[in-house]
């Protein structure tokens, strides 16, 4: 039935709602539709038939297109999710009595196997079923994928500015005439922030794109695209209607993650997804676009909402949850795109002291970003974080071009205006100096976190981490042996900024600790120990 239309399409569901139609055990069959396609579930198997709709976003009007976005469903998808996707099924015979792989073919859908929706991360996460190791697995999962993501070409429209802006400024007038939902003066004002941050990020864009950080990315990245099965994160349902939906930025694919948990009022997951992340890929520039992008995400769904309610009203069914969403979105893409206060973390102390432990606790206590030094050191290396080095890389020249680079990280994150923790050991003046000159140059607040613990303690502790071999530290008990002979304490004046933590194995800084540190980064006085 080529160019067929929806009513036409209605029958052959209609028909495909009688198990016995499936070349398959079928004992119940349930309906599940959108506004662009409608999902079968039938017995193992879920059948998504795209809908003869043609949208502002889309155009599956004619037969051949739909076969062509049921391949690229497929193509795109089975990159994250190959246990999930299967294969595109023609469907031939009538509308009326449809027979699945006959000829000629009247329609097409994409097989995919079943799962139950409680396994979906938006519905565990509701239940607090969602634990620190899925999103570290999760952030693993994104970062491998955008590493062998295609790049955009360079002739190709996908990441340049103007394409970025168009988008923004679309929906901004659309918002804008929804005078009912969104507020006026609300959407002003939101506006003008995110025209100085897009005039911000202009330059940036541009580098990144030419840099290959444009990729053929996922580009429907929230928690309710993404299963947990077999307690592995598998991000399913990319954009396949709209290449210029998923040719994006890979920083703008995470922060859609990143807003949805930010939303979700969990902004410590929100943070730990976004350090792991950036421990696997490096891609600590990308933060500069962050507030840009974090913000358009919450943007988009606000208008979503907004489009929603209208329609509620005007078929006279309740609106206001929708209407509350919208207004939800709003305030958050106010703040994501809100310039923070920075500050400057370094922690001090032997291999062993807790400072790693120290630092994802600080990360997600104080939405910051974290620069590990044992990640640093092997990535300048060209290592992965558990890859073993051999010991080749602990001279006095690699260690001072890993505390170099780390300066130049540092540097970059604070210029793009979040607080900053430099994970690492800093036993010597040297290496804490032009870290503190650095808080001075840039007129931030500056804080050393130094962890204190019992030899004893710190021994055991590497004896056990060597042996599990699941961090990326490397030293061993002649590395510690050797440190403490040449470690130097923390002079008169670095002392103005230490906050001291004792962790012998109970949590990294008891609660006095961190409300010493907190007034440490928020300077709200000169001297923290006052």
């Amino acid at each position: 039935m080529p160019n067929s239309d929806l009513s036409v399409q209605r029958k052959l569901v209609a028909a495909l709602l009688d198990g016995r139609r499936y070349p398959h055990v079928a004992k119940t069959v349930r309906l599940i539709e959108t506004h662009i396609s409608w999902v079968l579930l039938a017995g193992r198997y879920a059948y998504k038939i795209k809908k003869a709709v043609d949208l502002d976003f889309l155009n599956f009007t004619q037969l051949d297109a739909r076969r062509f976005f049921c391949t690229e469903e497929i193509r795109l998808n089975r990159r994250l999710a190959p246990k999930i996707y299967l294969n595109v099924v023609a469907i031939g015979g009538s509308p009326e009595r449809p027979q699945f792989g006959a000829q000629p073919a009247i329609e097409y859908a994409v097989r995919m196997r079943r799962f139950a929706s409680s396994r979906l991360m938006d519905n565990l996460l509701e239940h607090d079923r969602i634990l620190p190791q899925h999103i570290d697995r999760l952030a693993a999962v994104v970062a491998a994928f955008h590493q062998h993501s295609p790049v955009a070409a360079t002739e190709s429209p996908f990441g340049t500015a103007a394409a970025i802006h168009g988008p923004m400024l679309q929906t901004f007038e659309q918002l804008c005439v929804m005078t009912g939902v969104a507020q006026p003066d609300t959407v002003d004002a939101l506006q003008v922030a995110f025209e100085a941050e897009y005039r911000t990020c202009q330059d940036t864009f541009s580098e990144r794109r030419a840099h290959g950080f444009v990729r053929e990315c996922h580009g429907d990245l929230h928690l309710g695209n993404i299963a947990l099965i077999g307690d592995e994160p598998v991000p399913f349902d990319c954009i396949e209607f709209d290449p210029a939906l998923r040719w994006i930025d890979i920083i703008n694919d995470v922060a859609f993650t990143l807003m949805d948990l930010l939303h979700r009022a969990r902004p410590q997951l929100a943070y730990r997804f976004l350090n792991a992340y950036l421990e696997a890929s490096g891609d600590y520039a990308g933060v500069a676009l962050l507030r840009f992008y974090c913000a358009g995400r919450a943007l988009v769904r606000a208008k979503i909402n907004a489009i929603q309610a209208m329609q509620l009203a005007l078929s006279r069914q309740p609106s206001e949850a929708a209407r509350s969403a919208c207004g939800e979105f709003l305030a958050l893409a106010a703040k994501c795109v809100a310039r923070r206060e920075p500050a400057l973390i370094i922690t001090h102390g032997l291999p062993g002291s807790g400072k790693t432990t120290f630092a994802q606790i600080a990360l997600e206590r104080f939405q910051a970003i974290r620069i590990r030094s044992d990640v640093e050191r092997k990535r300048l290396f060209g290592l992965a974080a558990l890859d073993d080095s051999r010991g080749a890389m602990y001279g006095d020249d690699a260690t001072q071009r890993t505390y170099a680079h780390l300066l130049q990280t540092a540097r970059m994150l604070l210029t793009a205006g979040v607080p900053v923790i430099v994970d690492a050991a800093f036993l010597r003046q040297a290496q804490r100096a032009p870290f503190q000159q650095l808080a001075q140059d840039m007129d931030v607040p500056f804080a050393i976190a130094a962890m204190n613990v019992d030899r004893q303690i710190l021994g055991t502790r590497i004896t056990q981490r060597l042996a599990e071999a699941t961090d990326a530290s490397e030293a061993d008990l002649d590395v510690l042996t050797s440190l403490q002979a040449t470690q130097e304490t923390l002079a008169p004046h670095e002392l103005r900024y230490t906050v001291r933590f004792v962790n012998s194995g109970r949590d990294a800084a008891d609660a006095g600790n961190w409300l010493v540190l907190e007034k440490v980064i928020s300077a709200e006085t000169a001297d923290p120990r006052q």
